[in-house]
């Protein structure tokens, strides 16, 4: 059967079951609840063969700075028909004039140059078990009082308002901070996702301070499943697979257009905005 046949329609509740699905088959750890974070802060396509659905792709955006392509997925009885491309050309009408930034598998790599989108770097991602560690002095638990101070540390990092995320991730999860000069110097969140917990975003004004940031969590949470992505340059991999969270993959950040910088040169993002939903 052609994907001719498939129709790309909206992203909607009932779908939800259907997606989680198939990244299960694709051996993604998403429960119901992530595919919810998700699909609330994005517009979402399916495609739909004889009423299953057989594809997925969803488009964040952050305000008119960016936007990111996130969960494409193909069932794998459908791959090599092209339905990707179909999914990508659905997003790419979907994100309009944004620059735009996703995270590729290598399989799906030539795709995505072929649309524009040039490679900027290399998420590690690392899980497992937490081991025993002190808790740092420094960090704190942050108030809702300081979440336009995160957002607006956030914004400088990663060169894009995400405003509403951050604000979601209130919700369901909690922040910690480092306060230098009476002002917010770095950040980091702790959720739910998958098969435990993910600690990110993370901003910091230097890999000593990511380093006490993900500190305050790990210790406490003491056994428990952990899981924090990172990149190839903050430096943080040997660091983190010492902590007991194994170096298990990742993918390769691109964009589209190459974005001008606009991060502060002083503070650095040392968890990616497009591995926030996994």
């Amino acid at each position: 059967m052609q994907t001719s046949q498939i129709e790309i329609v909206p992203f909607g509740p009932d779908h939800l079951e259907a997606a989680v699905v198939l990244s299960r088959q694709a051996g993604w750890p998403h429960r119901t609840e992530d595919w919810q974070l998700a699909l609330a802060l994005s517009d979402g396509m399916v495609a739909v063969e004889d009423g299953k659905v057989v594809g997925t792709v969803l488009v964040t955006p952050y305000k008119r700075d960016c936007a990111t392509i996130n969960m494409v997925i193909v069932d794998e009885t459908m791959r090599g028909r092209g339905l990707g491309r179909r999914l990508m050309d659905a997003a790419l009408l979907t994100a309009g004039d944004r620059p735009l930034r996703l995270v590729a598998t290598t399989a799906g790599l030539p795709l995505y140059q072929k649309l524009g989108f040039h490679e900027t770097g290399t998420v590690l991602q690392h899980q497992g078990l937490a081991g025993e560690i002190a808790a740092p002095a420094e960090p704190e638990a942050a108030t809702d009082a300081d979440l336009a101070g995160i957002a607006e540390l956030d914004r400088l990092a990663f060169g894009a308002d995400r405003e509403g995320l951050l604000s979601y991730l209130a919700g369901i999860g909690e922040f910690a901070l480092i306060r230098r000069d009476s002002g917010i110097s770095g950040f980091a969140c702790l959720r739910p996702f998958g098969r435990g917990e993910v600690i990110g975003p993370v901003v910091a004004a230097d890999l000593g301070q990511a380093r006490k940031l993900i500190e305050h969590f790990i210790a406490r949470r003491p056994g428990r499943f952990l899981r924090v992505d990172t990149t190839a340059e903050t430096g943080l991999s040997p660091w983190l697979a010492d902590q007991g969270l194994a170096h298990v993959g990742g993918g390769i950040t691109m964009k589209k257009p190459l974005v001008r910088n606009t991060a502060d040169p002083t503070a650095t993002t040392f968890a990616l905005a497009s591995q926030a939903f996994g």
